[in-house]
């Protein structure tokens, strides 16, 4: 376990009542202020505890974490004695800690600290920060919110700023008459603030105890929408004033998920109301503050008219992600950072779960398989990835580990774990852990034994397999009859070994297991009773095993006739052909191969397989941007697209669904990219008259076709694009257009789109996607968009001050290249311009591209010979 950031000799314990007060000067919301440093006063005031704030060994010295903050006084109370007053702050800034020290030495026993301080409402999208809005009737003006975790509390206010230092908080904001004032409790008092008429002070239930990091306060101009639960919890949705009706969807899930979650841990939610909120702007997708998450716009947002599928189901996701944190996350807290991908995996396995109870239409599991487990397993294969518990020793560390390691990669493990236990004694052993630690903190090894308590299965010896060494099994499998040879494939002289829960489907009857077994030994030999000769015998059934497997090439024939007459599930079609992909990128089996399998895929109708083929052939396109027949593989994209592009048409048919929506919008904006002449002629007919007004395009359309005219129009395109930009009232709409701006191919042009990332018009956590996007372009826009970010890089890092939207931002702008001397150059180039929290991404960023190259060595000449081939004599379907 990694010690706690308070380096002073005494131990205080710290379950005390911080009570806040915040007076915002009358400048707050004045546009003179946005760049300038807009002070807030914050006096903490704690009511004297039993045992209060209690020094445990004598000490002239109290350190605490403070960053951007200036103490005026400060002063210790002990019970019944005179008041200490500090008589120095000795500021540590690179710790972001504070010492007051005292005239008089502090006796064991309790007390009352009381610090009066001035701190900066800073545009750094964390700690407490101001976000730039626009009034109905145009005006400009400024919310303050509050983004805390990890470690940015102590940006707001002095304190222990650890999860493992919890306490309650008493909080009361002094704000504007005309403005919300939101905490994590319900209102209990609102009156007049005696000192200025135009103020209200606005006081809030004490919390229960909690972590500095879930501490959260909001002011602006809101709107809201308000039910209750079935369990009787008043549930809001804050929206942006005149779209409340944008947050009735958030609101029906939130109503939805609460129950959903009291059921599944037999523990109610313990506060009395939640309220979810719209932050205009907002790093993260949203922030799971105990009792009032914070959210983007676009993760909270549906417009019953004018929101694409996509976008009601990824609200979805995150809400039900955000409230499963309230129990798990909040109510039991990780100890230390170490354990945050307990936090952030099991929520992202859970928010699966929840969505596919409120929403079983979605088939959502196997969207987990596309949008989860192989995107863990794509950066778990890497020499520089991590494993799912890493040693956080200073705070600053845990940036670096928001990613898909902690979030996907911890999903796919309890997704694999829930399936070998069971969802009964799964679901007692949580109940179990909840118990047991509620209000309190827990480490990994804490779950473990409450589900193994619950099994009797050995989950930590199976767990720690996972979670402890980066990587996972590529399994090769081998049949003779009815005999099935397994063994872990290593190809480094140190082979990890893990405890593998394998599952054995045949086409007897493919969504069931034959057999489920522990492989927890480097080979095993499995006798399969009752296949027949012509039975195909598949390994992993539902993808659910976090593992690549490697066929003989006569069970891997036998295969592929499921994939054609789709007798394969979809999701075991989606695993097998995803598993290909990445024995080719390893360089264990041929492009080629690869390719031809991916042919089979002419009658499949389900959304989740052709989004998976749909990137993988875009990471190919990618590479083979590098050569000169990059239009060969775009005529493969046509033809493998085309037929199910036809079948699905431009408009919905009577009794189509959500996937269907999801289906067409993929298989068009595929076809549109590559240049296929109906698609992009319709789309092109199709824009003209949503610009002109005749006939406005449905949600679900305007993505694929703003790819398709910017990719293949020219200046008056982009410019007629820019201008809806400016025009749309919803920043989903923003957010869509943003995405696709680097599709256009001029030079000049993409200089354009990029010098518009950084302008006022792009909200700032947005800057990122459109300049990936230039870089996800086209050749010439990667080149561009590396230049652009080498040429802007301090206004960059200082516009995220180093988070993990930095780390974002390099992944996307450099890992398509597939020159072995860019990756030289990337790292040379932050060599000398460190990003701390962005180091592991830039080492798996030049690994990338390094693997790129030696992939582009090892089968460029055979893929364009088959791709010639195939062009001369195509095949027949």
């Amino acid at each position: 376990m990694a010690p706690l950031s308070m380096d002073c000799s005494p131990t205080f314990c710290v379950p005390g009542l911080w009570n806040p007060f915040i007076i915002f000067h009358s400048c707050y919301q004045a546009s003179s202020c946005l760049f300038g440093t807009l002070k807030y006063s914050l006096y903490r005031r704690p009511t004297r505890l039993n045992p209060g704030f209690e020094t445990k060994q004598a000490t002239n010295q109290i350190v605490m974490n403070c960053a951007d903050i200036d103490i005026i006084t400060a002063s210790y109370a002990p019970e019944g004695d005179e008041e200490i007053h500090a008589t120095g702050f000795n500021y540590q800034n690179e710790d972001e800690k504070v010492t007051l020290s005292f005239p008089s030495t502090l006796q064991t026993g309790t007390g009352t600290l009381k610090i009066d301080f001035v701190g900066e409402l800073n545009d750094k999208m964390k700690g407490f920060y101001r976000s730039k809005y626009t009034t109905p009737s145009g005006e400009v003006r400024y919310a303050a919110v509050t983004q805390f975790e990890a470690t940015d509390a102590r940006r707001a206010f002095p304190c222990w700023d650890e999860p493992a230092i919890k306490a309650t908080f008493d909080i009361s904001l002094v704000v504007p008459k005309d403005r919300v004032a939101l905490s994590n409790m319900n209102v209990i008092d609102r009156k007049p603030y005696p000192d200025d008429e135009n103020l209200v002070e606005v006081k809030f239930a004490r919390t229960p105890v909690m972590s500095t990091y879930l501490v959260a306060f909001v002011v602006g101009e809101y709107d809201f929408v308000e039910t209750r639960s079935k369990d009787g919890v008043c549930v809001r949705v804050y929206t942006p004033v005149g779209k409340a009706e944008q947050g009735k969807f958030a609101l029906e899930v939130a109503a939805k998920t609460l129950p959903f979650y009291k059921d599944y841990f037999n523990v109610p939610y313990p506060l009395p109301k939640i309220d979810l909120i719209a932050i205009a702007d907002f790093a993260a997708g949203a922030m799971e503050n105990w009792g009032l998450v914070t959210y983007r716009e676009t993760a909270l947002l549906i417009d019953p008219k004018n929101s694409c599928s996509s976008s009601r189901q990824w609200v979805a996701l995150v809400v039900g992600h955000e409230l499963a944190h309230q129990w798990f996350g909040n109510l039991v807290t990780m100890e230390w950072w170490t354990h945050l991908w307990l936090n952030e995996g099991f929520a992202s396995w859970i928010e699966y779960l929840c969505v596919d109870h409120c929403f079983p239409e979605y088939d959502i599991w196997t969207q987990f398989v596309s949008a989860d487990y192989t995107r863990a397993q794509e950066l778990d294969a890497l020499d520089n990835s991590h494993p799912i518990e890493v040693s956080v020793g200073h705070p600053s560390e845990v940036d670096e580990i928001f990613d898909a390691i902690s979030y996907s990669k911890g999903a796919s493990v309890i997704r694999m774990l829930h399936d070998y236990i069971g969802d009964k004694d799964f679901k007692k052993g949580m109940n179990m852990y909840l118990t047991k630690f509620q209000q309190k903190n827990a480490a990994t090894e804490d779950l473990w034994e409450s589900l193994e308590n619950a099994s009797g299965k050995p989950i930590a010896a199976v767990m720690n397999t996972w979670t402890k060494q980066m990587g996972f099994p590529l399994i090769y499998v081998e049949a003779e009859q009815c005999k099935i040879y397994l063994f872990f494939s290593c190809l480094g002289e140190d082979c990890p070994q893990w405890m593998v829960p394998i599952t054995i489907s045949t086409s007897e009857d493919p969504n069931q297991a034959k057999l489920k077994i522990l492989m927890d030994k480097p080979e095993m030999n499995v006798v399969l009773k009752n296949v027949k000769p012509d039975q195909w015998v598949k390994l992993n059934l539902g993808t659910v095993g976090f593992y690549r497997t490697q066929y003989s090439s006569a069970m891997l024939e036998s295969l592929l006739p499921g994939i054609r007459d789709l007798s394969l599930p979809p999701v075991d079609r989606l695993g097998l052909q995803n598993d290909l992909f990445s024995l080719a990128r390893a360089g264990i089996i041929s492009t080629v191969e690869v390719l031809k399998v991916m042919e089979a895929f002419v009658n499949e109708p389900n959304y989740t397989v052709w989004s998976d083929l749909s990137c993988n052939l875009g990471i190919l396109s990618t590479l083979l941007s590098h050569t000169d027949f990059y239009e060969e593989i775009q005529e493969f994209v046509k033809d493998v697209f085309s037929p199910i592009g036809e079948r699905l048409g431009w408009d919905p048919k009577p009794g189509e669904g959500h996937l269907d929506a999801l289906l067409r919008g993929l298989v068009l904006g595929k076809l549109g990219k590559a240049g296929h002449k109906a698609t992009l002629e319709e789309a092109r007919r199709r824009f003209k008259d949503h610009v002109e007004g005749k006939q406005i395009l449905s949600a679900d359309l305007r993505s694929p076709v703003y790819l398709t005219v910017l990719k293949h129009g020219d200046g008056t395109t982009l410019d007629i694009m820019l201008k809806l930009h400016k025009q749309a009232d919803m920043q989903e709409e923003k957010n869509r257009i943003e995405r696709v701006l680097g599709a256009t191919l001029l030079p000049d042009l993409i200089q354009k789109v990029l010098t518009f990332a950084l302008s006022e018009e792009v909200r700032p956590q947005d800057t990122v996607s459109v300049i990936g996007g230039v870089a996800g372009g086209s050749k010439h826009g990667r080149k561009a968009a590396w230049k652009f970010i080498k040429d802007n890089w301090e206004e960059l890092y200082n516009r995220y001050q180093g988070g993990f939207l930095i780390s974002r931002l390099i992944k996307l702008s450099v890992e398509g290249f597939a020159v072995d001397k860019m990756a030289g150059e990337v790292k040379a180039f932050f060599e000398s311009h460190p990003a701390p929290s962005a180091e592991r991404t830039i080492q798996q960023c030049c690994e990338n591209i390094l693997l790129n190259a030696a992939w582009l060595k090892r089968d460029a000449e055979s893929i364009h010979q088959y791709l010639l081939q195939r062009k001369a004599s195509p095949p027949t379907v």
